[in-house]
């Protein structure tokens, strides 16, 4: 199997209005990986699967899936991606088993393995109790997981997920994303695109930030929090703080009696900190990590682009 999942090479997308969506992108995703191309709205994620997925097309550039040349044999590419969308866009008033089946036989899936994939997805997803009921009687965290099951019938080897929780509450979030772990160490590659910052740098191996068109980061996601200079903690104290409370940290910010914000390096311990305000006769009752190490870097990053 060749090593690339997505090869894109100098992918421009002008439109007829004279707007330039993507000014020569490259990006290189191996099979196996779990990539999360980020970026604001209107940055150019969504154009770029629009192309990848025939769905936009191109103005130039070269586009390689499983080392497949999508302008010269797109039928054969397609069969290897899976798309989730970020709108709904099944028939509501077809039942829920029947919309898995119909997908695979786009895909030249015949009937009867469709209906064993079909039963297999939705037991996974679970969806299957539901598999007779029309997909409109679905909540939104179910019709996001049946668009999941759509997307996987055909056992694609890329599957690319644009906003696949959007609007989707805690727990729905925390199922997708476990099935999304099992998938991707079964061998899927995945791409994601997401506003949940935390989903991202709690999944995926390498990133790309995108922003009016161009790419501002490509790397794996390790080498780019490692970026991060300081972290910001929050301390809740048994006792009162001193309004003159001085301590060796990056910054210091009382937010009332018994709360205290902190900001320390990295590769400092906090235990550290715990310990010398023990010492001044504070003892801390309980803390949390404040710091969205992939949110500040990203905010960063926008901000040197000039948003």
């Amino acid at each position: 199997m060749n090593s690339s999942a997505l090869t894109i090479k100098n992918l421009t997308k002008t439109y007829s209005n004279g707007f330039k969506a993507l000014h020569g992108i490259n990006l290189e995703i191996p099979h196996g990986d779990f990539f999360a191309l980020l970026g604001p709205n209107g940055a150019g994620k969504s154009t770029t699967i629009g192309i990848i997925t025939s769905l936009i097309k191109k103005t130039s550039g070269d586009i390689k899936i499983y080392d497949i040349d999508i302008d010269k044999n797109f039928v054969k590419a397609k069969t290897f991606i899976g798309l989730v969308p970020q709108e709904i866009n099944f028939n509501t008033f077809e039942p829920i088993k029947e919309i898995i089946i119909n997908q695979a036989g786009y895909y030249g899936v015949r009937r009867e393995p469709a209906i064993i994939e079909a039963e297999r997805l939705l037991k996974k997803l679970g969806l299957w109790e539901k598999k007779d009921q029309f997909s409109r009687k679905l909540s939104g965290g179910m019709q996001r997981r049946l668009m999941v099951a759509r997307a996987l019938v055909h056992r694609p080897k890329l599957l690319i997920l644009d906003e696949p929780t959007a609007g989707a509450d805690v727990e729905v979030r925390r199922l997708m994303w476990e099935y999304l772990k099992q998938l991707n160490n079964d061998g899927t590659t995945i791409i994601l695109t997401t506003h949940y910052l935390e989903e991202a740098e709690n999944l995926c191996k390498n990133i790309a930030i995108i922003d009016d068109g161009k790419i501002l980061e490509n790397s794996s996601m390790k080498i780019f929090l490692n970026k991060l200079k300081n972290e910001k903690f929050i301390l809740y104290t048994e006792n009162e703080i001193p309004e003159d409370l001085n301590l060796n940290c990056h910054s210091l910010h009382i937010i009332d009696n018994n709360t205290l914000e902190v900001s320390i390096d990295v590769n400092s311990n906090i235990n550290s900190l715990i310990e010398e305000l023990s010492k001044k006769d504070i003892k801390v009752k309980s803390l949390k990590n404040k710091t969205g190490r992939l949110e500040e870097l990203f905010m960063r990053l926008l901000d040197k682009n000039g948003k």
